[in-house]
């Protein structure tokens, strides 16, 4: 929005023409060097102020554009069009609570102009600010007026709608923005994401939602699909792979995906990280040190981002968003790799015919299943993912506050029942059927943690629509959800209650990680069996429901015992760490013969076109040829800077060496207790960071687990110093177990 200055601030019209002349001929430098020059000359030039933030977000010198505007702002308070600029580049870097309180003040500057309010709507929804942000689009939808102001309006309305529990309006606001904007892809993704929380959406009305979108935005691409042809050649050669995703950062994806990236086999393939979100955090980081190439498409439209991920060179291309926010489906849309696989973020089908194949497991997809997908499933002989705990700050799995403890109600003397997930999971018929087991449970409490229940308001809404739906109110816990207390609210809970039929995933992992049995609804399709497949693959079918009453009598059957019930929390975790929810070398190692697959089958297509015998014959043929060295387990890796990846046994030396430049320095060692010492001393500084890198790629790595206790042990932090011990010890017992098995 770079318009006119206002009646009075033309004073220099000639040096105005200029401005604007290099502004509507996209020159960005001239535009930069030309606003430089009106504000030597006037430091309060507004449209070399406007101009020139403008300029360097062009030019894509960010941090520039946004101190320019900063100082701008400072002289021109008053400015809407300056500030509503810097707020739109403040939300393009998603530093959206530094944009809030600029785009508040544009709110009051042009309260008649729907574009504002649009933008403060937007602006709310990352700080989770939803009903501040939901009443934003209902004042930016009053004062729409062309269809694309409504449609925008709709849009806002839907997401915040959906994270406030109103799931099935917010799908028809979707449905009516698509009316209005069939081509706004936005429309199409909330919609089918919002679908996933509503009783009502099956498996065939979400597949057919998919299709829906595919056909508006797939068809004119088609013709212009390349063929590949120069990404053949021999069957067994390094692969490249490329992982698309939004969400390299604090995200629930990142708990399933960053073990396969640390560690999939480097012998045969090659990892490419493609990172569409435009903010960094210490999970990015990590990323970056475990691809091979990590490379950043935010800010790109989708004919951008396929043309580099072309540019690459690619051979297999797996999305890991799907239907979700700041997704890359278009650019998948454009067929940028030979073969294009769909897997982990979105549990239903993206609707492209683009996408070949969706990796899964026969028990969340079990046989039946492919009429609801247009990809072709693969079924991994696994769970369809591989669970890795703290996420947010892997080196807190082995703090003490973090060990499994004994079930709550020994000490508090009645049952808590919890669920920690999304409250858009949690439908009235959720709700109600939970309210049916407090019932049967005389004296037992419901905590339910989620967004926004810190607000008064909120909180009181939502204790009200309990109550309607037959909760006690004087029973509920109702507890707001905070980054730091992940995986501690679990010491509060018993049980943990799975919503449906979007059940839980991620949540689901971190509760029986931390010891908490779940009772889960087995349902129909993906979205409603991750419960199943989780508890299946655990061996704890006995947590499976198969109807309402079911659900009821497991959780009533868990609470009558509580002695059986604490023994059962108290085995979990060691459980849960040696299934096939949390064993990152058998998932790698089925995830790569997958990948290994689909590209020979792309092979045996492209050389046999419409001829499956001999596209058979010329696999088995090849598979007589697979190099033997790839019958043993590859060696692990450890990315130790972006890039740069060495092996565990080349880390292991390092760690020593640093740890004995430690004990040499002149450090002296704290005596514990109050004497307790933080870690300033750059000799452990660098023990520690090198660990972490080393458990990041490999957890429970005994050397590394055996450094930090070292440092640990020097800071006076003998606790946690034997956490890490006895964790090391674990893992020598199983690796000498293994070896004596093999």
């Amino acid at each position: 929005m770079n318009g006119p200055p206002p009646p009075g601030q033309r004073p220099h019209a000639a040096t105005d023409a200029r401005l604007q002349a290099a502004l509507e001929a996209g020159q960005w430098e001239l535009l930069a060097r030309l606003c430089r020059q009106a504000l030597r000359k006037n430091s309060r030039q507004l449209l070399a102020h406007r101009y020139l933030g403008h300029a360097l977000d062009c030019l894509g010198r960010k941090d520039e554009a946004v101190e320019v505007y900063r100082r701008a702002a400072v002289q021109w308070p008053g400015d809407a069009e300056l500030l509503i600029n810097y707020g739109n580049l403040l939300l393009s870097l998603a530093r959206n609570a530094e944009a809030l309180p600029i785009l508040q003040q544009v709110c009051e500057l042009r309260p008649d102009k729907s574009v504002c309010w649009l933008i403060l709507s937007q602006c709310c929804y990352l700080i989770t600010r939803h009903e501040q942000g939901f009443q934003a689009a209902l004042r930016a939808a009053d004062l729409a007026n062309d269809a694309a102001e409504k449609s925008a309006a709709l849009t806002q309305k839907a997401i915040h709608r959906r994270e406030l529990g109103q799931v099935k309006e917010a799908v028809q606001d979707c449905l009516a923005a698509i009316a209005l904007t069939p081509h706004d892809h936005a429309n199409h993704t909330n919609r089918l994401l919002f679908m996933l929380a509503d009783p009502d959406a099956d498996a065939a009305s979400l597949a057919r939602a998919a299709r829906e979108f595919a056909l508006v935005f797939e068809p004119a691409l088609q013709s212009r699909w390349p063929d590949h042809a120069d990404r053949g050649g021999q069957p067994w050669r390094r692969l490249r792979i490329g992982f698309l995703s939004p969400d390299f950062r604090v995200h629930s994806v990142m708990y399933f995906v960053e073990g396969l990236l640390a560690q999939l086999d480097r012998r045969q393939f090659e990892v490419f990280a493609f990172y569409l979100f435009p903010r960094d955090d210490q999970v990015t980081a990590r990323v970056q040190h475990h691809a091979d190439h990590f490379v950043r498409l935010a800010g790109m439209n989708g004919a951008q981002q396929a043309q580099a991920i072309r540019e690459h060179g690619i051979d297999i291309l797996i999305d890991l968003a799907g239907h979700t926010g700041h997704n890359g489906l278009l650019a998948m849309a454009h067929k940028p790799a030979p073969v294009q696989v769909s897997w982990l973020g979105f549990p239903a089908t993206t609707g492209l015919s683009a996408v070949d194949y969706k990796f899964t497991d026969e028990v969340t997809d079990p046989q039946g299943a492919e009429d609801q997908y247009t990809e072709q499933l693969y079924r991994l002989p696994t769970l369809f993912a591989c669970y890795r705990p703290m996420s947010r700050n892997p080196l807190w799995r082995y703090q003490p506050r973090y060990l499994v403890r004994p079930t709550p109600a020994l000490s508090n003397g009645f049952i808590t029942f919890g669920s920690c997930n999304n409250l858009g999971k949690l439908t009235d018929d959720v709700l109600r059927l939970w309210g049916l087991i407090l019932q049967e449970v005389p004296g037992a409490r419901l905590l339910i943690e989620g967004k926004n229940l810190d607000d008064p308001g909120f909180a009181s809404a939502y204790r009200a629509r309990c109550q309607a739906l037959g909760l006690d109110p004087e029973r509920l816990d109702l507890l707001a959800l905070s980054g730091d207390n992940q995986y501690l609210t679990y010491h509060c809970i018993d049980i943990a209650l799975d919503p449906f039929p979007l059940t839980g995933g991620t949540t689901t992992c971190d509760v029986l990680w931390m010891g908490v049995p779940v009772v889960s609804m087995v349902g129909e399709s993906f979205k409603s069996r991750i419960g199943v497949g989780l508890l299946t693959y655990l061996g704890h079918t006995e947590l499976l429901a198969s109807s309402s009453e079911d659900y009821v009598r497991i959780a009533c059957t868990l609470a009558g015992d509580v002695q059986a019930l604490n023994h059962l929390r108290l085995g979990l975790r060691n459980e849960m760490e040696n299934s096939p929810l949390m064993r990152e070398d058998a998932f790698n190692h089925h995830f790569a013969d997958g990948l290994r697959a689909m590209w020979l089958q792309w092979l045996a297509t492209s050389a046999h076109p419409g001829d499956p015998a001999a596209q058979q014959a010329a696999m088995a043929e090849w598979l007589r040829d697979r190099p033997a060295e790839w019958t043993t387990p590859p060696a692990p890796g450890v990315g130790v800077k972006p890039g740069q990846r060495i092996s565990v046994a080349e880390a292991h030396q390092r760690l020593q060496n640093l740890v004995e430049m430690a004990k040499a320095s002149a450090f002296a060692p704290a005596s514990g207790g109050e004497g307790a010492a933080p870690i300033t001393d750059r000799h452990w500084i660098a023990v520690t960071g090198l660990a972490e890198m080393v458990l990041n790629a490999v957890p429970h790595d005994p050397v590394a687990l055996a450094c930090l206790a070292e440092v640990e042990n020097a800071h006076g932090h003998p606790d946690f110093a034997v956490t890490y011990l006895q964790y090391a010890m674990r893992t020598l017992e199983r690796q000498a177990q293994a070896a004596r098995a093999g």
